[in-house]
């Protein structure tokens, strides 16, 4: 029998972890504690933890201890291989005295990490009665060997470690399933309209909802791409799980492979910290992806073979990552053009582009400006606080003659800062500044120029206008107008509006 003071400390190591189950819910660091721990209860040099990847059927590192803990993590082994694959695959604990005597020994990793290995106790982790991985430690820090009292206890302490690692996960995914359902369910993320041609939209992703179909929406900005992607994911069988989204023109190339991908702890400078990527987020659920146009042939590439294989590696990772997601992309340029010039691989639009979804302009659907500025005014009160604001007749004929260059997101941006500045009770025409500057601006544009300087002119006014409406916030601006920050920046340098907007 164990001395007293052993038993003791054992059952407080077990009481450690009971109370981890409930209370810690960071996985990568729920991990090290369960290993740090079961190392000091056994006693050990070294120790691994294993999880097993069903889509692979590999064992891979998940976290180690002892003198070659990172070197460890670069190696993977099959179902049934070495003492860890046979563990996992077979069910059953096993006590090896001396490994280099045993015909199930694979030697390579202890060969290529220097590290002498020379007993082992190994068992396997279950969930819902399911091998999720294995737990193996390595010599006695005194030099004994493992013993059968030290298997039992493990496996015990396996046990527990295997229930904390299933509640982990299941809160995970609860938190981001319960933050995805907000935005789902939020009032700025419904589609609003009775138009013949939103409805043709509606019914088409409701057809493509229930397949595993990748889509490629396309339209202008500001039209609902996004939207749509949410209503296509929550009409799917994936609607348990949350919408992971991505802006590819939002990141430059190195932070976008980052943001994908995700990266190990000190990949980089600044790489404090391991972190998860957008692809493994939304494993088994679906990944928006919007401005698609806007990646580089090299990011296509590595986007590409994502797509193909299910497969992917962190930045700075050698452990491939095997994950189950449905791609929606969008975009608002002609896709079509840029293959035909090169710039965007044939290759991965054909993947992308199984269904295509053309999400109408406002100019196009001008019958539902109506409902949607009724929607809009109803939320923006509600936000600031007022009640029953309504919008008068001259108004909404405003409202409903103006094109809309900037579509339903410029309606939204004009309506909010309508709320906030207008008197509280009923929108008027002169509480939508930009329809009003717009119309103004076109009455002074002089006779007698050419039709180029009208447009430049135009443009130029048109401009400083938003900028002044935005504080001369470019993001802003750019997103009011329906164009990309860049190209408004290129714009603010040819009108030679720096200097005199001193626009930031």
């Amino acid at each position: 029998m164990k001395p007293a003071k052993e038993t003791e400390l054992s059952i407080h190591h077990l009481k450690d972890i009971s109370a981890w189950v409930s209370n810690v819910h960071d996985l990568n660091q729920l991990l090290e504690m369960i290993l740090q721990t079961g190392n000091r209860m056994m006693g050990a040099k070294a120790s691994s933890l294993l999880l097993l990847d069903e889509k692979t059927n590999k064992l891979y590192f998940k976290v180690a201890t002892g003198t070659k803990k990172e070197e460890v993590k670069q190696f993977e082994i099959k179902m049934g291989q070495g003492i860890a694959g046979y563990v996992a695959e077979k069910d059953e604990p096993l006590l090896i005295k001396n490994a280099a005597k045993d015909k199930r020994w694979y030697s390579h990793i202890s060969d290529q990490l220097g590290f002498k290995t020379k007993s082992i106790a190994c068992v396997p982790m279950h969930l819902n009665h399911r091998v999720i991985g294995v737990i193996e430690f390595m010599n006695k820090m005194d030099g004994s060997t493992f013993q059968t009292k030290d298997l039992e206890l493990l496996t015990v302490f396996a046990d527990l470690a295997a229930v904390a690692i299933g509640n982990a996960k299941k809160f995970q995914t609860v938190e981001k399933e319960n933050k995805g359902l907000r935005e789902e369910l939020a009032p700025k993320h419904q589609i609003i309209g009775k138009s013949r041609a939103i409805q043709k939209v509606l019914s088409e992703a409701l057809q493509v909802a229930n397949s595993m179909a990748s889509t490629l929406i396309l339209g202008e900005s500001g039209t609902g791409k996004e939207l749509l992607a949410r209503l296509i994911h929550r009409g799917s069988p994936r609607k348990n799980r949350h919408l992971v989204t991505l802006n590819c023109a939002a990141l430059p190339e190195s932070l976008l492979e980052a943001e994908l991908f995700g990266y190990e702890k000190g990949a980089f400078t600044g790489a404090a910290a391991q972190k998860i990527g957008k692809f493994e987020m939304a494993d088994e659920s679906t990944l928006f992806m919007d401005e698609i146009a806007e990646m580089s042939q090299q990011m296509q590439a590595k986007l590409l073979r994502v797509l193909q294989d299910g497969v992917f590696y962190r930045v700075g990772g050698i452990n491939p990552i095997s994950v189950d997601v449905r791609v929606i992309a969008a975009t608002n340029k002609n896709i079509g053009e840029l293959v035909k010039k090169g710039e965007f691989r044939e290759d991965l639009y054909y993947r992308l582009n199984v269904v295509e979804i053309y999400m109408p302009s406002l100019r196009e659907r001008k019958e539902d400006i109506p409902l949607l500025a009724k929607h809009f005014v109803q939320i923006f009160q509600n936000e600031k606080g007022y009640s029953n604001i309504k919008i008068s007749k001259e108004a909404m004929e405003k409202m409903s003659s103006y094109d809309w260059p900037g579509n339903v997101r410029e309606l939204q941006n004009a309506l909010e800062r309508a709320v906030v500045m207008g008197n509280g009770q009923e929108l008027r025409p002169e509480d939508l500044p930009m329809l009003h500057s717009v119309e103004s601006t076109m009455n002074a544009i002089p006779v007698g120029m050419t039709l180029q300087e009208a447009v430049d002119e135009f443009k130029k006014r048109f401009i400083q206008q938003n900028l002044k409406n935005t504080q001369g916030n470019q993001s802003k601006a750019a997103n009011v107008m329906g164009i990309q920050r860049t190209y408004l920046s290129r714009l603010i340098t040819k009108y030679g509006l720096r200097k005199k907007r001193g626009a930031q």
